[in-house]
Order: structure tokens, then sequence, then C-alpha cells
């Protein structure tokens, strides 16, 4: 028999529409029933429906504009009690929902209620498939306790002074609410011997899907003690390998809930949307287990933070100094903040000694210069001899040291990501990351990425110095990196060193960078030494740049010697508006020119390293430096200031 082809198509196009149309139009129409039976008021400037489900109370909060993946926070109890989490999730397009389960006590029926509850709501209103619970005190019962058996549907916790123990509360004491408890469970007193039903005593689920959990506890809490509680769970949380943060507030007791300024639960419950994570990239190498260890265990620690202005800056570094003391609040944390704006990996690898290692034993140790290192038109060779000298001196320094390097963006790099092409300069810090195996965490991609699909705009992130909500990613992703990379790490396990290439990628990068004093220098002609430099104009300084010991020169034929021992020398400047043109020489070769004026001279004092011979043999030198009598048509004069000689060398 002759059927016509394009009638076939025609009939299982007509079979597929029906499968798809007539369900979402059942759904439709549940959905509009179910709105017409519930009460519907405003709350927060929000539709708020309420009703009944299993005849228990319900409600629904539904944003003005929903977030992309239809994000949900859940309450199984105290609706509307310190709402300033809720408050500003709503803000930011979460639905906000309640399910009255508040005197089941986390029992199997209401874990059972929950689930069917959560099954309705996910299907009448279209939400996310990862709900946030969100659990104040006896609501944390029900929260750890359906998370346990539920654990695909969760992406992530929120606990506010949270009941994880029935002994602790309500406990035998409070006679009441204690056989309460006993009848929602279908228990004796004398059954609650063998009790399995607690949330310290069923975490292992939770910790083995890697969900992660921010709570918020009063120290002094005497209704629910936090020692009993939610510092139990901590504790065997991360002992199962999971992510868990707490912050502590000082003094407090049971209430008030919440914090004055929700932004670190909001921040937290944020970056672990499904939603959020698609934009992420990072690269797992190596191990920052020693980290981990380090600060659980000894809890003292040393971590630094090497980079530009956008590392010297707020933003960034500060959330994540918080977010670290979240993690571990009984550590004496140090910070070594050493940004310093302009400079890149070639300046960092001889800073790296005194501004970072001089200090004592760093633990985590952050490095970023993509931006500076472009910018500053450092070349491919000195990209890769400047990054391989901050972290192979590192390891060498301490080889139990982990480090993570970060990728920035600023604006050339923004066309490049969108025509899926990667700046060179983040390429050739991949090589050192990969030949040292260092995770990395490439910001400039997920940046772009995320302005390519219209999540914001550049101005509103900020430009190459983020505002603090572009901070935020910044800081978000190396949240998930310490997730990823903490998850199923014991706090028991051992400390070791880190496995360290024979061979570096360049025989000549800077890993033995260090500084000279400026004592060292023979004055031979017009150079001195100022012990305090401050320059009497308004052309922009650097902190570290001005009002510290200079030698300067000024005139044409000035000249000092140097000697010195190493494979490089260089100088550690400020070009300023009257940077002049030097003339050098090591070891008697003919004398070559250096323009130390640059692009950004004219308003500003601006640090920069000078390297004046790369690849010597690793002995006795010796340099001559003088001013020259050319001089450069942008600049006021022929001055150098210098504030280091930089020496590779041991």
């Amino acid at each position: 028999m002759y059927v016509c082809l394009s009638n076939v198509n025609s009939i299982n196009t007509m079979i597929i529409m029906k499968k798809i149309i007539y369900p979402v139009l059942l759904s439709l129409i549940i959905s509009l029933a179910a709105q017409a039976q519930a009460e519907k008021s405003v709350w927060n400037g929000c539709d708020r429906y309420d009703f009944t489900f299993k005849d228990r109370q319900a409600t629904v909060v539904v944003p003005q504009k929903a977030a992309k993946g239809n994000p949900w926070i859940w309450r199984p109890a105290f609706f509307d009690a310190f709402p300033s989490v809720d408050k500003a999730l709503l803000e930011k397009g979460f639905h906000v929902v309640y399910y009255d389960v508040t005197h089941l006590y986390g029992s199997p029926r209401a874990v059972s209620l929950g689930t069917e509850f959560y099954e309705n709501v996910t299907n009448l209103y279209g939400l996310s498939d990862k709900v946030t619970l969100e659990g104040f005190s006896r609501g944390g019962l029900f929260v750890f306790n359906w998370a346990a058996q539920n654990t695909e549907k969760v992406a992530c916790i929120y606990v506010d002074a949270p009941v994880c123990d029935v002994f602790s509360w309500p406990g035998r004491k409070n006679a009441a609410l204690w056989n309460d408890l006993l009848k929602e469970w279908n228990l004796t007193d004398a059954g609650m011997e063998h009790f399995k039903g607690n949330p310290i005593d069923n975490l292992s689920p939770i910790a083995a899907a890697g969900i992660p959990i921010i709570s918020v506890c009063g120290d002094s809490d005497q209704t629910v003690p936090y020692k009993e509680n939610m510092d139990v769970v901590r504790s065997r949380y991360l002992a199962a390998g999971g992510p868990v943060e707490v912050i502590l507030k000082k003094g407090c007791d049971h209430h008030p809930h919440s914090l004055d300024n929700p932004e670190p639960v909001v921040d937290f419950i944020l970056r672990q949307q499904p939603e959020y994570e698609k934009y992420l990239h990072y690269t797992i190498r190596g191990s920052l287990q020693n980290s981990f260890r380090k600060f659980e265990k000894e809890r003292r620690a040393r971590v630094a933070f090497l980079g530009g202005s956008i590392t010297e800056m707020d933003g960034w570094r500060n959330m994540v100094e918080r977010q670290l003391q979240q993690r571990f609040p009984y550590t004496q944390f140090e910070w070594v903040k050493a940004g310093i704006g302009s400079t890149g990996t070639t300046p960092g690898s001889f800073r790296l000694q005194h501004d970072i290692l001089s200090k004592g034993k760093v633990d985590l140790l952050f490095v970023e210069a993509a931006v500076n290192d472009d910018t500053n038109g450092f070349s491919a060779l000195e990209q890769v001899r400047g990054m391989e000298g901050e972290v192979r001196h590192a390891l060498e320094s301490n080889p139990e040291m982990d480090i993570v390097m970060l990728h920035f963006i600023y604006d050339p790099f923004i066309p490049m990501i969108a025509r899926r092409q990667m700046p060179d300069v983040i390429l050739n810090h991949e090589r050192v990351a990969n030949h040292y195996l260092i995770p990395s965490i490439n910001l400039c991609q997920e940046i772009g990425e995320r302005m390519q699909n219209g999540e914001f705009t550049w101005d509103e992130f900020g430009g190459t110095h983020p505002k603090p909500f572009g901070h935020k990613f910044y800081a978000a992703a190396i949240g998930h990196l310490f997730d990823e990379m903490w998850k199923g790490v014991s706090p028991e396990g051992t400390i070791a060193a880190h496995d360290i290439p024979a061979k570096p990628l360049d025989a000549y990068s800077y890993y033995n960078g260090d500084f000279i004093a400026l004592e060292k220098a023979r004055l031979d002609k017009g150079w001195k030494f100022v012990d305090n430099w401050h320059p009497d104009n308004k052309a922009g300084k650097r902190n570290g740049f001005v009002d510290v010991p200079m030698l300067e020169a000024t005139r044409p034929g000035d000249r000092l010697t140097l000697d010195f021992q190493g494979k490089a020398i260089g100088i550690f400047c400020v070009s300023g508006p009257s940077a002049g043109i030097l003339e050098y020489s090591v070891d008697g070769a003919p004398f070559k020119e250096l323009d130390t004026f640059t692009e950004w001279s004219h308003n500003l004092y601006i640090p920069w390293v000078y390297m004046l011979e790369t690849e010597l043999k690793d002995t006795n030198h010796k340099l001559v430096l003088r001013i020259s009598k050319k001089k450069n048509p942008a600049s006021q004069g022929t001055e150098c200031q210098i504030r280091n000689f930089v020496v590779n060398g041991r």
C-alpha cells in the first residue's frame, strides 16, 4: 500500500505535538485551579499564595521576575520569622516557599509529606529540581533528615541555630515537647536509647553528595546550644568530606536569628544554584589538601595574595578571607596582602621573597597576573619566566604550600572570549600551572561568557577593577574550587610535600629572584641616596613607592656600578613624568639603551621592573648604569629613581 510520506510526517508531528502540548496544558490548568483555590495576598511587594496541602499550611511567594532556572528556597518552619535572607533572595528572583511541618520533629512522616509537597510545588510552579533548604531552630531536624533521603533534589542547605540532636532540644527536661516528639516518632522513652533519627547521625549521604551547608549560630545559645548541635554537625560533616561554613555571632543567644546584613548567606546560596555553576571554568590539578588540614587541625595559618591592583583593592581578596574564616571559624588566620598596582609576574617573582616569604611559612598562596602581564607588554618568554619564578620559588621555599592561580579579565580580552579565543598570556601561565600541577580558575572566560549571555554588562560588572558586584563572581568561583578540591578530604590525613619537577620550564626563569639592597651600589657620579623620596608634583604615586628610600639621578652622565652574582639583573624603579633613557653595560660589554618612559608616565610614577640582562652565567658580574644624553620627546627630563635592584641568583 502506498502512503504519502508527507502525510506520515504530518501525523507523527501531530502525535508529538499532542504529547508535548497536552501535558503542558494540563499542568497549566492544574496550576490555575490550585491558584484559584489559594488565598492571594502580597508579601514584600510580591504575590503570595496561601493554601493547604495534605491538611497542612503552605505558602508560595512569587518574585516579580523569576531568575533563570526558577530557583527557590524552602522553609519547613516559622515562615516570615527573621526573613532577611528570604527577602533578599526574593529580590534576586527566587520563589520563597513554606510548608508547615514545624511540630513533626523531622519524623519519617514529615519527610514523606515533604517529598510529596516538593513534587507538587515543583510541578505546579515549574520550580528548579534543586531546592535550597532553610531550617531555623527545630526546622533543622526536617532539613537535614529530608536532605539525607533526597540528596539529588538539594542545591544547598542554610540552617540558623538549628536543632541537630533531640537529646539537646527538646530533651527530656522539656517534658511536654519530649512527649510530643515520642508520639510523633511512635516511640517510648525507653526506645529512645537506640534512636537513629538525629541529623548528627545521618550526615553521610549528604556529605557523599557534596551538598554545601552554611549555618548562622549564636555562640551563647542557651536554647539550642551550639556545641551540642551545629558544632557537632560541622565536625562530623568535615570528617565525612562535606563542605560546610559557619558564621558565629559572638555573645548571641538563640534569638535573634539571621544576620542584619544577610549578604554572606545570600552570596553562598546564589553560587550553589545549578544555573550559576554552568559558567564556571576551573581546572583541578594537584591537591589543596595541605591547606585544608593545616587550617582545620593546627588552627593557625597564613594565606598570601600576590598580584596587581585587582588584588590590592578591596574586593575578591576580602571576600575570600571572610569565606575562609567561615569555613574554619576556630582558625587564627594571618593575611599577607601583596597586591601592587601595575605589577605582573616579573616584578612578582623578584618581590616574592621580601613581600611574602619573609613573613613566615605560607600555607596557601593566590597568584594572578594575566591582566598586567598582557597590558604591560611582557613577551611570552617573560610571562613564563615570571610566573614560573613565582610558583617554583614559592614551592622550593615550602614544598607543602598550596597554590591557586587566577586569570582575571580586562577590556582587550572580551572580544577574544567572544571569538572563543583564549588570550596568549593565559595559555602561557597555564603552561606553568600544568608543569607544577597548580589548580587554576579562568575567571576571564567565565565573566566573558556571562556577559555574552546577557547576565550583565561590562559597566555593571565594573570593568577591569570590578565593582563589589563583579568581585563576588571572582570570590564565588574560588569558593567552588574549594568545594571541589576539599570534597572527601579528611582533616585527619597527613600533610605532604608537593612534587617539584626536577627541571624548570625555562632554565632562566626567575625562581631565584630577590632584591639587592641599594647600599650595595657604588655611586660614582651624580646618583644620590634619598632616605624618604617624595616628588613635589601632582603626578600619581603608588603605595610602597613613595616616602621610601630611593637611588635617584637627574642629569645625563650620572653613573653607578653594582657588583652582583646571578643569571639576571634589573631595576625596580618608578617611571614618572621625567623618566629618562638609561645606558647600561654588564661585564664590560657595549652599552645598551633603555627608555624608561611608559605610556602611563605622563601622570603617574608607575612601578616598573626593567630587566637589563636575563641569560647570564650564574657567576659574579659588574653592572655599569648611567643616564643618557638622549631624551624621550614626551618626557619632561632625564631622571631615574630606583627602589630596588633585582637579581636572579642564589
